[in-house]
């Protein structure tokens, strides 16, 4: 029995319950989702509306003229579960003028025992609460939340098999993120990912290549491959294969211009992979590898796995292999235990490798972790001070990086209508880098040749070449 089968079997009644809502309370109603989060809990939302709209629902923007509110949450900063309870306060009210509006909410936050309570205790106004485990259920929560009007909640603790057999409205037609794998078992101690997604669990690769050539049929040029680690790819399979073996594999299907992948560890990160970005001519001009901080003792007690000099000289070969490559990495400041001395490991680090682009955290204590119960927490005006020097060095390079664009031709993706100028278009370069310009809206999903000609600090303008 294959893992289609075994899903299918786990799931026998979904079908069932789409139809009894959509009969019974989904016609013409309309519902929004909120998405908090990375790419997973973006691809999870997909599989929401999905659902969703097998359910009669109309996916909406307008929160006011909702039925029904997901809020798919993410727990990794606590800044995150604030936005949520800030939003579950306006529903509060919201609820208060309109008595049918149904309010679930699901994702990261909801494993973790703490927060749901949480949500349970202070927001009555909370009809359906599920994990990130099983969003198949929801029709089967939401059919006994009309029936009964009390709570409906489904919690799976532990993950049992990989739910990938649902479909999805994917946000683009042309661009689709494919989960490889789920769960971490890395267990960084800042870290609550572990506790929310689960131990590292790989899906077949007959499945994922399957997925991705059912997607090349119907447009899509680019895919993201998502998983905590991809690096740990397979090991734990019947047959286990690399990941680096599974980026060959893709290579091969047609259709696919590009293939790209979240997140990948450093402390894994293999030869085989490094070498995947000289042969592989799908594959981004782009990686990401997350250090986190440049001190060793730092890294240590983060429980990374890895030392400055060891991730150091990764870069250095996957420079050696591809000198053009654009890299981006996650930095933290305010680690408990971080002197001074740590930071400027940090800046030391940064200044060496020279990233074209960054995600930048100041440590956010999160209850369940190693790192929460160190009595060695750092005060805020020191974070917030070491946050600030840190972006002072990060973006200059960022801004020298970009400039020597101009003047390049480079290949766009061209993803939707610009942000600042309706008459402009938007897209990435292979090396994820934003491009403005402008074109006929004709041109999205598609890609086309521009020639930089400006830029700054987080983005490019081009003009396009017909």
């Amino acid at each position: 029995m294959d893992n289609y089968d075994l899903i299918r079997d786990s799931k026998e009644n979904i079908d069932e319950y789409i139809k009894n809502v959509e009969k019974n309370y989904g016609h013409n109603k309309r519902a929004k989702i909120i998405t908090h989060g990375c790419q997973m809990n973006e691809h999870d939302s997909e599989k929401i509306e999905w659902i969703l709209e097998k359910m009669g629902y109309e996916i909406i923007q307008d929160l006011a003229d909702s039925d029904l509110v997901v809020l798919n949450t993410c727990s990794v900063r606590h800044s995150a579960e604030d936005k949520v309870y800030g939003q579950l306060g306006v529903l509060k009210h919201l609820k208060k003028k309109k008595n049918n509006l149904k309010v679930a909410v699901c994702g990261c936050m909801m494993q973790r025992k703490e927060s749901r309570n949480y949500v349970i205790d202070k927001f009555e106004n909370v009809d359906i609460i599920f994990g990130t485990n099983n969003i198949w259920k929801l029709p089967e929560l939401l059919l006994k939340n009309y029936e009964t009007n009390k709570l409906s909640m489904d919690i799976e603790e532990n993950f049992s098999g990989i739910d990938d057999t649902l479909g999805a409205n994917r946000l683009y037609p042309y661009k689709s993120y494919v989960n490889i794998m789920y769960g971490c078992n890395n267990f960084c101690t800042f870290c609550i990912v572990p506790y929310t997604r689960g131990r590292e669990q790989s899906r077949d690769p007959r499945d994922i290549i399957r997925e991705i050539e059912l997607l090349a049929k119907n447009g899509t040029k680019e895919v993201t491959l998502l998983g905590q680690n991809v690096n740990s790819y397979g090991k734990n399979l019947q047959k286990p294969i690399s990941f680096a073996n599974l980026l060959y594999r893709i290579n091969e299907i047609d259709g696919i211009d590009r293939i790209r992948f979240m997140t990948s560890h450093p402390k894994d990160i293999s030869d085989e992979l490094i070498y995947a970005y000289r042969d592989l001519d799908k594959l981004c001009n782009f990686l990401h590898l997350p250090v986190q901080s440049g001190s060793s003792r730092i890294l240590k007690l983060m429980n990374r796995k890895y030392s400055k000099e060891d991730y150091l000289k990764k870069i250095d070969k996957i420079k050696t292999v591809n000198p053009n490559i654009a890299l981006c990495t996650d930095l933290m400041v305010g680690f408990p235990g971080e002197t001074e001395e740590d930071f400027m490991e940090t800046i030391d680090l940064v200044k060496k490798v020279q990233y074209d682009t960054s995600f930048t955290f100041i440590y956010s204590k999160r209850e369940g972790t190693f790192a929460a119960k160190s009595n060695e927490q750092i005060p805020d005006k020191i974070k917030h001070d070491r946050f600030q020097k840190l972006i002072d060095v990060l973006y200059p390079i960022q801004f020298e990086k970009n400039k020597k664009n101009i003047g390049r031709n480079v290949k766009v993706l061209v993803e939707d209508v610009s942000k600042n100028n309706s008459e402009n278009v938007s897209g990435r370069t292979e090396e994820f880098k934003l491009v403005n310009f402008r074109a006929d809206k004709n041109k999205i999903g598609k890609i086309v040749n521009v020639k930089i000609t400006d830029t700054n600090t987080f983005s490019l303008t081009g003009e396009i070449i017909e």
